[in-house]
C-alpha cells in the first residue's frame, strides 16, 4: 500500500530507539517495561515496538506508570 491511499499507519519505534529518547539503557528500558512503567508494547513476531505517537503523549504526561496511564487514555477516549 502506497502512502497515496490515505491510510494514517502508526509509526513503531524499538526498544533501542525508545531508551534513547528516555535517556536509559536497553536494560533499565526492560526492567521499566517488566514493572508497569512504559506504556503498553506491541508484540509482532519476536519484536516489541511502542506506537511513537502513545510514547510521545505519556512523555507529555509526565510518565504516569502503566496503571495511572490506562486510566487517563481510558477516560479520554469515552
Amino acid at each position: 500500500m502506497s502512502r497515496e491511499s490515505g491510510i494514517n499507519f502508526p509509526t513503531l519505534i524499538s526498544a533501542k530507539q525508545l531508551s534513547s529518547i528516555l535517556g536509559v539503557s536497553q536494560r533499565t528500558l526492560w526492567r521499566m517495561r517488566a514493572s508497569g512503567q512504559l506504556p503498553k508494547s506491541l508484540k509482532i513476531s519476536n519484536a516489541v515496538r511502542w506506537k511513537a505517537e502513545e510514547v510521545v503523549a505519556w512523555i507529555d504526561s509526565d510518565c504516569p506508570c502503566l496503571e495511572d496511564w490506562e486510566a487517563m487514555t481510558s477516560s479520554v477516549a469515552q
